[in-house]
């Protein structure tokens, strides 16, 4: 009962603010999506210039549509606000035994995360060198991750579209680490017939088999044509590259998503203690620090402000999965309670989004919705606080970088607007700042939700350019 009556509200909601929609798509946008096959009730535009309470353009704004990463705007304002730019997460290195003048530890070595969304493979050796220079050697016992701060909650890599070695489909830990990828530097060699296969990390429990045939037609889509599989035996993992690889692509990185999260960490560990002259024979485990574990050293994240930047410039997902979930365990005591702040914080500024939708505030997901008017709405609140500059200068900036830097190269709006994108099967969006002709903050948000939707880039790029020409 509860649920139908939320939809009757909504769909009344949603019935007196169409009343004041109906605007008419322009002119090239229109066209484009006729090119698409897409209709206009598949489209949801709005166009406000910042400061100004009334839309220049809104077309079914208050539909609730899917975003896709779009919504990450929303979380990642959020988190400005409430976390603060200068916010920052530390993983420590524990012992609970002593360290003996040998530099043998003669015990568990535990490593508590915190769940930190930019732990990346550099950061970690640091940790480790961190261990070596105080002294520690030789670990006599086991790898004990500390995931308490963010659970692991059975996460299906595959669930989403069934490419669990994708990279966007890691799920948070409260140990990511190196977004549990392996970057796979691609280098063909004409002479040898033969494509080299570079990676890094290279866990030490993993054994890669390269099968990749080189090609010698054109580069295309490259990455649809090579597979990663991975087997697992007796504790060792087996990571198989089968596929086609042309040598017009010339040198590219491939990132996969392989091995359990605690697989991963062991894996990592044991191949960079090894480099770093240490010893260690142990296994791993989950468990939780003893409160008499002193800590041997430690790393900080960056701050927020740059984890933000790299969450919308580059629409990473497991970054804005950690950040969500941050949310809700520093505001509101549990990582499960993250919709919950972010609902308390829209109501505390005003914000009614009667029709939002969340999932895991990162895009990924079929279920998400918010209207094209109230994601303006949102911006316009962002263009007033005083995380601004923050938020701003973590979108793509079109024709310069992240996910628009190739689009609008010619077009007077390049370098002029700060635009997020969201893309998923049958889902593509914009949403951010234009700079236009005459010098006005313009807030631009559009979501096309439609099978042909990946055919949409056309359209959007009309829409940026139609805003920018004033």
């Amino acid at each position: 009962m509860k649920h139908i009556l939320g939809l009757l509200v909504f769909a009344c909601f949603a019935a007196s603010a169409g009343a004041q929609e109906g605007g008419r798509l322009p002119p090239p946008v229109a066209a484009a999506l006729r090119a698409a096959d897409i209709p206009q009730d598949a489209v949801a535009v709005v166009v406000q210039e910042a400061g100004e309470s009334a839309p220049r353009l809104n077309v079914n704004g208050r539909a609730a549509m899917n975003p896709a990463s779009t919504i990450k705007l929303l979380t990642t304002f959020a988190a400005l606000e409430l976390l603060g730019p200068a916010h920052a997460w530390v993983t420590q290195a524990l012992a609970a035994a002593p360290v003996g003048e040998d530099g043998v530890l003669a015990g568990d070595l535990y490593l508590k995360g915190s769940g930190d969304p930019k732990l990346t493979f550099e950061q970690f050796w640091l940790l480790l060198r961190g261990l070596r220079a105080r002294g520690v050697r030789d670990i006599r016992g086991d790898l004990v991750l500390d995931r308490a701060a963010l659970r692991p909650n059975g996460h299906d890599p595959a669930a989403f579209d069934g490419k669990p070695t994708r990279p966007y489909n890691v799920g948070p830990d409260a140990l990511l680490l190196n977004f549990k990828t392996i970057r796979l530097a691609l280098a063909p060699d004409a002479a040898g017939k033969s494509v080299r296969v570079l990676p890094e990390p290279m866990p030490a429990n993993v054994d890669l088999v390269n099968a990749l045939r080189l090609r010698n037609n054109g580069c295309g889509d490259w990455q649809e044509s090579l597979r990663a599989d991975l087997s697992e035996r007796g504790g060792r993992y087996r990571l198989s590259l089968t596929g086609a690889y042309s040598a017009a692509c010339g040198e590219k990185t491939w990132n996969v998503a392989a091995l359990p999260h605690d697989r991963y960490v062991l894996g990592v560990f044991a191949q960079l203690w090894r480099e770093l002259g240490g010893r260690f024979e142990g296994g791993v485990r989950d468990g939780e620090t003893p409160a008499a574990a002193r800590v041997l050293t430690f790393v900080e994240s960056p701050a927020l402000a740059e984890i933000v930047r790299d969450i919308n410039k580059f629409s990473n997902n497991v970054m804005a999965r950690q950040l969500y979930l941050a949310l809700g365990r520093d505001a509101g005591g549990r990582p499960e309670d993250a919709e919950a702040v972010l609902r308390r914080w829209l109501a505390a500024r005003k914000l009614d989004f009667p029709e939002l939708v969340l999932e895991n505030g990162a895009g990924l997901s079929r279920q998400e919705r918010i209207s094209a008017a109230n994601l303006v709405r949102l911006l316009a609140e962002a263009w007033q606080s005083p995380v601004m500059p923050e938020l701003m200068s973590s979108l793509p900036v079109v024709a310069i970088d992240g996910t628009m830097k190739k689009r609008l190269k010619e077009n007077g709006v390049a370098g002029r607007a700060h635009v997020k994108t969201g893309y998923l099967e049958g889902a593509r969006a914009i949403a951010g700042y234009v700079l236009d002709a005459r010098g006005r903050r313009q807030i631009v948000v559009c979501f096309i939700n439609h099978p042909n939707a990946r055919a949409a880039q056309p359209a959007l790029d009309a829409l940026l350019a139609w805003v920018y020409d004033g």
